[in-house]
């Protein structure tokens, strides 16, 4: 590998100011500082030195998510062959090439429109290149139904990036997590697209009529369940493309709380809370004001609502995003917390939007600094408290 590191410290000078292709400057950076450690050091002021930078952060987190990417494309395979009843027949290598063949140009898509957007902002600003997006890129299409067309998922990843996180200064400024921002924009922009029975299993061709099947969530609105709690544990249910397997989920998280880069503060409390709201409608499950399928998705049990839809994928890796989530110890479990509880809340009392877990994140996402503030100012009064007593 040492071929690729002279080429970039040769074609260095070419970059830099006043040289040939100094408008590459940013892009070259980008791709050096990925591979190898910056060459640039802080000069000045206190700073933490650690060999663990954004960029490893992030491709941790990537790593963490290579089990729901994995499991997303055999789900894919299977959901499709069990439709179309040739489930028996087929081995498992054809069901993952099936899904690995749908999947990843959603992953290429996402990767490529939303690095060449940042390409773009960090060469006209003159920054280098900010590395969130390699966690966004891959979020996005974990979060798509799997029919969702390749130019909904441009447009979806363009309007993520530019409305969503430059706009409010790149990355690290952003007040919501950016692949929420995709996910919210196609599903009320294109809901046709993003909901009902016709998105969540892959046809076979583009002649191909799409496939209907509802996901569990949308049965048990319906009023139904059509799903054991095995097959939503292990995944092999209709769902978005990497939301529906809890155990890679989790899988996932191990590796972020070894690592230190998940809040495990977060992840806790959205559990508990999702938890708590859950036990609180399975106590109204046999009021007379319910209707029948009301009846059935509130007596739904509690830690169902944990293993269906993308109540984990969301606690793991989209509520714990560390710049749009609240900062402090406090504000982590009061934000967490209410994550869990509105999520279960608008999933079982909206009967036209059986999921979520995005609209909580989001919501919170924008409460998150008022939390940490009003987390902040009982720290300050109580320790001029103190000092009074003190005095």
């Amino acid at each position: 590998m040492k071929f690729i590191k002279n080429f970039f410290e040769k074609t260095e000078p070419l970059v830099q100011k006043g040289g040939k292709y100094h408008w590459l400057q940013s892009v070259h950076d980008g791709f050096f500082t990925f591979l190898y450690v910056s060459k640039s050091t802080s000069k000045s002021g206190s700073h933490i030195h650690d060999h663990i930078d954004l960029k490893r952060t992030m491709s941790i987190v990537v790593l963490a998510l290579v089990p729901a990417l994995l499991f997303g494309m055999y789900n894919t395979g299977y959901q499709h062959f069990k439709a179309i009843g040739e489930l028996a027949s087929t081995g498992f290598f054809e069901i993952f090439l099936f899904g690995l063949i749908r999947v990843l140009p959603i992953v290429v898509v996402s990767y490529g429109v939303g690095l060449g957007i940042e390409f773009v902002f960090a060469q006209i600003r003159g920054h280098e290149i900010q590395e969130g997006f390699l966690v966004s890129g891959m979020l996005i299409p974990l979060v798509m139904p799997i029919e969702t067309p390749l130019w909904m998922i441009a447009v979806a990843t363009a309007f993520a990036v530019i409305i969503g996180k430059e706009v409010f200064g790149g990355t690290g400024m952003n007040i919501w997590n950016p692949a929420l921002v995709a996910r919210a924009f196609l599903f009320f922009a294109y809901p046709a697209q993003m909901s009902g029975i016709k998105v969540w299993v892959a046809s076979g061709s583009q002649a191909t009529d799409a496939i209907t099947c509802a996901t569990p969530l949308g049965d048990a609105a319906a009023g139904s369940i059509t799903y054991t709690a095995s097959d939503a544990f292990f995944g092999l249910i209709p769902g978005s493309i990497g939301e529906t397997s809890t155990l890679a989920i989790l899988i996932g998280a191990v590796l972020l709380l070894i690592t230190g880069i998940g809040s495990w503060r977060v992840m806790l409390s959205t559990i508990a809370g999702g938890a708590v709201m859950g036990l609180i409608l399975n106590a109204f499950a046999g009021s007379s004001a319910l209707s029948d399928a009301n009846q059935v998705f509130f007596a739904i049990p509690f830690w169902h609502h944990l293993i269906l839809g993308g109540f984990m994928f969301g606690a793991i890796f989209m509520a714990t995003d560390p710049v749009s989530a609240a900062q402090t110890d406090k504000g982590k479990w009061i934000y967490g917390f209410l994550i869990g509880i509105i999520a279960v809340l608008i999933r079982v009392i909206n009967p036209a939007y059986p999921e979520g877990m995005m609209l909580a994140i989001l919501l919170m996402n924008t409460f998150a600094p008022l939390i940490d503030h009003y987390v902040v100012q009982s720290h300050i009064k109580r320790r001029l408290k103190r000092a009074k007593v003190s005095a």
